[in-house]
């Protein structure tokens, strides 16, 4: 297994990504197609920037990734097309990242381990709720969202209500994960407008009425 995992630390290296990571968003996207071409998207938990720089290449020039951290996020050697923050996601409001709406989101946080599983999988559980609560605010009608996870007992919870926001909600593991991990990508597919959850019985909000749909979820989502 020790084999494995140096494999992708030193393939890391020969490409130039700053870990391991970028391999687990490539993956993702090469099987699910959350990025496109142009795309606006929102890294969450950034540090170190490895899924900036995948996320950067896939949306191009046209498109852009804002980073956002706790820690510091060394910005040498990005594309132009990467802007970093260091803040706290709670505390941000759409207008202080730019004001549009993002066609993707994206999270690879994780609560500070403690070796307590139950206590673990629980903090994480409890951002990814969260990342939903926001997703609203966020992401534009149509648009898709990764986010880590830790497998538990209230990971089924997590993936229902997932699956009650957007068109396909699905768990995944790449293979460049370790295999004794528990952590999942919860891979979202089309979040659905206020209209379409019926949360309140009106119609879609300004943000709504003004924002495209996106394509409807490519065959990658049947498997």
């Amino acid at each position: 297994m020790r084999d494995v995992q140096d494999h992708w630390f030193r393939q890391a290296k020969r490409e130039g990504y700053r870990s391991r990571a970028a391999f687990k968003l490539t993956e993702i996207d090469d099987k699910k197609k959350v990025l496109s071409k142009g795309d606006r998207v929102l890294d969450c938990g950034a540090a170190p920037g490895s899924w900036c720089q995948v996320a950067a290449r896939r949306v191009g020039p046209r498109g852009s990734v804002v980073g956002v951290d706790l820690k510091s996020i060394d910005s040498s050697g990005l594309p132009p097309n990467v802007t970093l923050l260091e803040a706290d996601l709670r505390e941000i409001e759409l207008e202080s990242i730019g004001g549009t709406m993002f066609d993707v989101v994206l999270s690879d946080m994780a609560p500070d381990t403690t070796g307590d599983h139950f206590g673990d999988h629980h903090r994480s559980i409890r951002l990814c709720n969260e990342l939903l609560d926001r997703a609203h605010i966020w992401l534009r009608p149509g648009g898709n969202l990764v986010m880590k996870v830790f497998e538990g007992e209230a990971y089924r919870d997590l993936l229902d209500r997932a699956g009650s926001m957007f068109s396909k909600a699905k768990g995944f593991k790449p293979v460049a994960s370790r295999g004794e991990s528990v952590e999942m990508f919860v891979i979202c597919a089309g979040q659905l407008s206020a209209a379409e959850r019926d949360q309140d019985g009106g119609g879609p909000t300004e943000a709504e009425q003004i924002a495209p749909p996106r394509p409807k979820p490519g065959p990658g989502w049947s498997s």
